[in-house]
């Protein structure tokens, strides 16, 4: 099973789900500060779930013992559409934590401007001490328990930490087994290639982080950083998101000059055989001790000499305790949350660019919305157009966040400068809430 830097999510790592939340919920009243003519009514409509369910449910483990699972699926808000987000496995996944993560991906949806709200849900449950079969387990009866609260065009899943592909094919299973002779395929995305997944979507949230970042140093939004051009970049992870960013900003003419795994990092200031350390890791089980690098602490990595710092692991990486020690020009988050409200303040105070997580990592998303209209259309696309669409939706995105940010920083109402992430989630909220109205608040 997947580790979390290697699942193939929509989004990326997490951060403690209190702090999550309420670092979501902070963000969310800076944006909405934003925009005076927000009404009062759809503010508090943004804040809450449209739904939350917990669950409670058996499962028969390998030695005949029976346990039981709990289990969350929050649906945020579908004015776009459905719900759409990760489901993920693990001990800590709380409600709080699967709220937090379903208002971001609601705020991501708007944002890439694909139709769908955002969604979340998650397992309480340890996956490297479980067998396949316990595991496949698991994932019927919640996707059983779950019944028609999914659906193809109610809340679409997708992996998420420690999920795959695997998971997405048993979710898909289940779902159609109970929903014979209809076209099930679009109700999950991240499914096997052979089985309706699409093309790209493994490697779609770390190419978008590059798509992004590219585009945004283009349009002279990182001061100092005209290029990506011979830029080092350092990434946080080695694992599906963080490899694919790595090879990203390569092939945009970067040095890739440090990753890690959970073991520790390594550096080399003229950059790194990302194919060597593939092979390394392979061999011995971590990238730390590859010949003619040097050895760092995965907190050593975050600091570490470079232009742009590409957090792709876990959420709360750069905290109050070592942003003022960040050396980069430009933080990509690749993971979700990496970076805590304080340290976004710190860095901001220092002129470094952070490009917020909901812009950064929504090329997950983006695909697997691909995937979706070619289930629904029964067809296949070539990688080279599923690739150029989310290229052409990720530097969209980028152009309204960017062309938002100097809106707000000239405003004579609230004067002072507004960072990307607070111009982010003001574009997703003014086009969910502009949504909204035009439906016409219901009865």
């Amino acid at each position: 099973m997947a580790d979390p830097a290697t699942a193939a999510s929509e989004g990326g790592g997490s951060a403690a789900a209190v702090d999550l939340r309420t670092a979501v919920s902070r963000q969310f009243d800076l944006a909405a500060a934003r925009i005076p003519t927000l009404k009062t009514g759809l503010i508090d409509f943004l804040r809450y779930p449209k739904r939350a369910i917990s669950l409670c449910f058996p499962v028969e483990m390998n030695d005949g013992s029976v346990r039981t699972f709990h289990g969350y699926r929050v649906v945020h808000n579908t004015a776009k559409g459905p719900g759409k987000g990760g489901i993920r496995y693990h001990p800590d996944v709380t409600m709080d934590e699967v709220i937090a993560l379903a208002t971001l991906m609601t705020w991501k949806c708007a944002l890439i401007d694909v139709p769908f709200g955002g969604a979340k849900g998650g397992v309480i449950c340890d996956t490297k001490s479980m067998e396949e079969g316990e595991l496949r387990r698991i994932t019927r009866r919640f996707i059983h328990e779950l019944g028609d609260n999914i659906g193809p065009y109610t809340d679409v899943p997708a992996p998420d930490m420690y999920t795959n592909d695997q998971t997405m094919a048993w979710v898909y299973d289940t779902y159609a087994q109970e929903h014979p002779g209809r076209n099930n395929l679009p109700v999950v995305t991240g499914k096997p290639i052979e089985m309706g997944g699409s093309l790209g979507r493994s490697a779609a949230t770390g190419l978008g982080t590059c798509f992004a970042a590219e585009r945004l140093v283009m349009l002279g939004g990182v001061p100092g950083l005209p290029t990506l051009q011979d830029a080092a970049v350092a990434v946080q992870g080695f694992g599906n998101v963080a490899v694919a960013a790595a090879h990203s900003f390569q092939a945009a003419g970067a040095r890739i000059v440090a990753v890690s795994d959970s073991q520790g990092a390594i550096y080399c200031r003229d950059g790194l055989d990302l194919d060597g350390v593939a092979a390394f890791k392979r061999e011995h089980g971590t990238v730390v001790g590859l010949p003619n690098t040097q050895s760092l602490t995965n907190e050593d990595l975050l600091t570490a000499e470079c232009d742009v710092l590409v957090p792709a692991a876990m959420g709360g990486q750069v905290h109050a305790g070592n942003a003022d020690a960040i050396r980069a020009r430009l933080v990509v988050e690749g993971a979700n949350g990496p970076v805590t409200p304080e340290a976004d303040a710190q860095l901001a105070a220092r002129g470094i660019v952070v490009l917020p997580d909901i812009l950064a990592n929504a090329g997950g998303v983006c695909v697997s919305y691909y995937e979706w209209v070619q289930n629904n259309e029964n067809e296949q696309w070539d990688l080279e157009d599923v690739n150029r669409k989310m290229k052409r939706k990720m530097e969209r995105a980028v152009d309204a966040v960017l062309a938002c940010q100097r809106r707000l920083s000239a405003s004579q109402t609230m004067p002072g400068a507004a960072d990307l992430r607070v111009a982010a989630i003001v574009v997703a909220v003014e086009r969910i809430a502009d949504l909204t109205l035009k439906r016409g608040i219901w009865p």
